[in-house]
């Protein structure tokens, strides 16, 4: 088969299209025809590995996944031989950031692990965004106990995670300012959210108002920043480390003061999640937002937008 592979860690270029053994299910897994991946943030991250603590992961002085992509969306072509879950035909998708694997023709998945039904309306173009950006932004909303009439902020309302933040809080009854940039106010409209604040010309950080949440979701703005915007017991959270990496710290010392404090999630997902944001896309209460499409072969291409930092929402890589 096919597939992306990157022997050693670096920029786009190092990643080869090559021909690979294909996978062999384990008894529990599934063999998934993949139709549709994507490139992501995680993705370039884990290409590069950077940041360092990212080798943790990935492997210290190479990398240990040799295929990326950690969403998919697929057609189940073979069954372990105690897996039940799924049968041949089935139309799949989900998320792996334990073995990743989505940027080749087939892969495997445990049919417990991050993998559900597609909505039965979406192609699998549709279906493959749905899990990346969406459950860092879940995993966030969770962990900020996320309620009905809580105000929200949310910077970066057409990224990825912003996109999927914006429509999930709408979800769940909090009140919502997205904030993004003036040629994108009329599709982050779209995504149904209370307010719609145009970064280029307000400083979010300078409003008179408080919120219960600023969730910056591009990683650009700092805890000090947006502490005059807090409630007294206001949360901020970032998809980023933060300036000296001071994000993570922040967690830990914030809640031992009491008031405004940090929070930052160490992000998971599970079968549960995946079949939850199938259920909110059937229902239509969540669209992954796409920007572009490219072909396997356009995968250095792909890499090379992600990383202007300039997508909007989801980069999508077709496999014929």
């Amino acid at each position: 088969m096919k597939a992306a592979v990157n022997a050693k860690y670096g920029p786009p270029d190092v990643l080869k299209i090559i021909d690979v053994p294909k996978p062999v299910p384990k008894s529990d897994e599934v063999l998934i025809r993949v139709h549709a991946t994507t490139v992501n943030r995680t993705d370039c991250g884990f290409l590069r590995g950077e940041p360092f603590l990212t080798r943790f992961f990935s492997g210290l002085f190479r990398p240990t996944y040799l295929c990326l992509g950690n969403e998919f969306a697929g057609e189940i072509v073979e069954t372990g031989s105690s897996a039940t879950l799924f049968t041949p035909g089935d139309r799949v998708f989900g998320f792996s950031d334990t073995r990743f694997g989505g940027h080749a023709e087939y892969m495997v998945m445990g049919e417990r692990e991050g993998i559900a039904m597609m909505p039965a309306h979406y192609s699998y173009e549709e279906a493959a965004p749905m899990t990346e950006g969406s459950h860092y932004a879940l995993c966030d909303l969770r962990a900020a106990k996320i309620a009905p009439g809580q105000r929200w902020l949310i910077y970066g309302a057409t990224g990825a995670i912003g996109s999927a933040a914006v429509q999930l809080a709408k979800y769940f009854g909090a009140e919502v300012t997205a904030v993004c940039a003036t040629h994108t106010m009329h599709l982050v409209q779209s995504f149904g959210p209370d307010r719609v604040l145009d970064y280029t010309k307000q400083d979010f950080t300078k409003l008179p108002e408080q919120f219960d949440v600023v969730f910056d979701a591009v990683g650009k703005r700092s805890f000090g920043e947006c502490k005059s915007i807090l409630k007294e017991n206001g949360i901020y959270m970032s998809t980023d480390l933060g300036p000296h990496s001071e994000n993570p710290f922040l967690a830990l010392l914030t809640p031992l003061f009491g008031g405004k404090k940090v929070l930052f999630p160490i992000p998971s997902i599970s079968k549960k999640d995946v079949e939850f944001l199938c259920e909110l896309a059937e229902t239509g209460h969540f669209k992954p937002l796409i920007d572009r499409t490219y072909s396997l072969e356009q995968i250095v291409d792909a890499y090379n937008y992600v990383e202007t930092g300039m997508k909007t929402g989801n980069v999508v890589i077709t496999i014929a």
